[in-house]
């Protein structure tokens, strides 16, 4: 077996982190769609706990993108936005730092 290096791992970390933080985004809108519609309750606690942790999450990387956009009447694309992105600087990452790793 061939030992990995810290830059390998520490690439394939931060893949990783992303392609997290593109699942946590995606449950974040799911979340907020089925509250929206009155699916799930947010005095259950189990819920309440999910929402809170996502958007603690992703908050921070959704409200400079938000406070850049104009009003869209309720139609939030930040989340589709940000996804974007990340799917950018991963390929980024992987094309110009980690082209040998594969």
């Amino acid at each position: 077996f061939k030992q990995k290096t810290a830059y390998e791992i520490g690439v394939r970390l931060v893949g990783s982190e992303m392609c997290i933080r593109d699942r946590v985004l995606i449950i974040n809108a799911l979340l907020s769609w089925l509250i929206a519609f009155n699916v799930l309750n947010t005095s259950n606690r189990l819920v309440y706990s999910l929402l809170d942790i996502s958007y603690k999450m992703t908050d921070p990387l959704l409200r400079p993108i938000r406070n850049f956009l104009p009003n869209l009447g309720g139609i939030d694309i930040s989340p589709v936005i940000l996804i974007l992105l990340l799917m950018f600087l991963r390929n980024l990452v992987f094309e110009f730092f980690a082209p040998a790793l594969f």
